[in-house]
């Protein structure tokens, strides 16, 4: 029953996307985030109930062709992993309203991801969105949805990761990281 639930939610979401009178479809809306930012990676302490982060930078290259992006986030990990680059491309299909993205990180596998992606509710323009991303997966070695919330407001953006584990019959969205940037230049 979750399984439908979250494939008919995603439809929504989608739906939703494109039935709004939104000024700004997905697209523009990605291609909207191309340029230099820096901002915090956070990871939310589940025992103390706060968000603790570390800098990171972004380079966001919007490819030219309304499909493709490239993202470039770096930053330190402490002493023992130091500086680390995660380079992720991804490719929009309209059609499918899907975003396939693929992630690099040294001394990483490659990751593959496919998520469903549309713009939730109205936009105001090219800079005030909301976007939700949602995809199928595993999490701390377990099957679960995971939901990219991307609000962006002006020159200030922020992603938050959730997880709902699929191994067990509750519905429940925990929050996992969130990278909160400001636009650099």
């Amino acid at each position: 029953m979750r399984r439908f639930f979250a494939c008919l939610m995603a439809g929504l979401i989608t739906s939703t996307a494109n039935a709004t009178s939104s000024p700004v479809d997905l697209a523009t809306a990605r291609a909207s985030m191309a340029g230099e930012w820096t901002g915090q990676l956070e990871y939310l302490d589940y025992t103390a109930d706060k968000w603790f982060g570390i800098p990171v930078t972004t380079t966001i290259e919007d490819q030219g062709d309304g499909a493709t992006i490239i993202r470039r986030s770096d930053f330190d990990d402490g002493p023992k992993v130091g500086m680390v680059r995660i380079t992720t491309i991804e490719l929009f299909d309209p059609a499918s309203a899907t975003v396939v993205s693929g992630t690099f990180r040294k001394g990483r596998s490659a990751e593959l991801t496919t998520y469903t992606a549309g713009i939730y509710g109205t936009s105001k323009d090219a800079t005030h969105w909301t976007m939700i991303e949602e995809t199928k997966s595993k999490d701390d070695n377990r099957p679960a949805m995971v939901r990219l919330t991307t609000v962006r407001n002006g020159d200030s953006v922020q992603t938050l990761k959730e997880i709902d584990f699929l191994d067990d019959t509750k519905t429940e969205w925990m929050k996992r990281n969130r990278v909160t940037l400001v636009r650099a230049n």
